[in-house]
Parts: structure tokens; sequence; C-alpha cells
């Protein structure tokens, strides 16, 4: 969600939650990956002014996405390359081949205006050349 960053650097970082100590992740009594807290924190860090519904909403998503990538770091997957790329990828680009280009007459051939063998264009500067 946007903010305002005239209102996020200027409010008080005593009006949202801190920690202090040592950041560890998660709570033990829910089981969340991320608590309300830690977002705090880390909106206080990324000088972003949340309110208190858009704390628990992004501490819901943040934990949703955390246990996302908990789930998927479970898979075995020793036996599967590393990957940059789904299919393999040899030289995706063309032979290059050199071909004739177009003559003077067929380039300006469908121009609006022309003058000296060039493209007759408005002038946009005011300026006399």
């Amino acid at each position: 969600m946007p903010v305002d960053p005239q209102s996020a650097t200027t409010q008080s970082a005593t009006s949202q939650s801190t920690t202090s100590g040592p950041v560890t992740s998660g709570s033990a009594t829910t089981g969340s990956a991320i608590t309300r807290d830690e977002v705090a924190h880390l909106a206080r860090l990324s000088r972003l002014a949340l309110s208190d519904d858009e704390l628990d909403v992004y501490a819901q998503q943040l934990d949703s996405i955390l246990t996302h990538v908990a789930q998927v770091s479970e898979v075995v997957a020793d036996d599967v390359p590393p990957t940059a790329h789904p299919a393999e990828l040899a030289n995706v680009l063309r032979a290059d081949v050199v071909v004739p280009g177009l003559t003077t007459e067929q380039a300006l051939s469908g121009a609006p205006a022309v003058e000296q063998d060039r493209f007759a264009v408005p002038q946009i500067l005011g300026e006399e050349q």
C-alpha cells in the first residue's frame, strides 16, 4: 500500500511498535513465521507509516508467504539440477546474415514530405538551420 513519503518520515518512531534485542522469527504460541511486532519493526526500519489494521494484514500475508517458502524448501530435490530456465536454451539468436537494404527511393516512397533525399519533418525548436 503506498504511503505518503512526507508523513512516513515525519512520523515519530515512538508511535510504532519496536523490537528490542535480537529479532527472532515467529511466535512460539501461534506458530507464525513472523509476528506483528516484527512487521512493525520492519515497517519502522523502512520508514513506512502503517496503521494497526495494515500491520495485521501484512503480518498475515508475510506469514503466508514464509509458510509457503518453508513448504517448498522441504521438497527433496537432491537429484534435480539447479536451473535458471525450465527449458534448455542453446542459442536463441538467429544467424547473422547480410541482406540488401532499402534504396533511398524505397525508404522515402511512403514519406509525406521529402527534402534533399531525406524525410522532411516540422521544425520543433524554432531555430533556423
